[in-house]
């Protein structure tokens, strides 16, 4: 009786430890670069999650131009993440918003600027 039950905990670790990981920990500064209507834009974030909410801000390179913005509006939901950038574009207001999919070192992101474009593109995990 001991043999089985040993050898199912063993199994039953081995089993666990076959299954994929689990998603990663969106927490973290993230890497992205990626090509858009108005040319190459480069995009460092630095994310926080706490309790299924999502905070954090992003330094951008585009245009020309450099600049740092908060994100609004984030969410995490297992290892689904979104958010929003808001732009300014000639005194007008526009909604960046972005939803991923967190894996360890990587989140797959769909970007749509307002009516306008969307994007698709990969942030990479930096080292701390």
């Amino acid at each position: 009786m001991r043999v089985a039950i040993r050898l199912a905990a063993w199994a039953l670790v081995a089993a666990l430890l076959a299954l994929p990981a689990h998603a990663g920990d969106a927490s973290g500064k993230w890497a992205a670069e990626f090509d858009t209507q108005v040319g190459v834009q480069k995009y460092t974030y630095d994310l926080h999650v706490e309790e299924g909410k999502l905070t954090g801000t992003a330094h951008f390179e585009r245009m020309g131009r450099a600049g740092d913005v908060d994100l609004v509006k984030g969410k995490v939901e297992g290892d689904h993440v979104s958010f929003v950038e808001m732009l300014d574009f000639q005194g007008n207001q526009i909604e960046i918003t972005y939803e991923g999919t967190v894996s360890v070192d990587e989140i797959a992101f769909t970007r749509r600027v307002g009516d306008f474009a969307t994007e698709e593109f990969k942030a990479r995990r930096l080292a701390d």
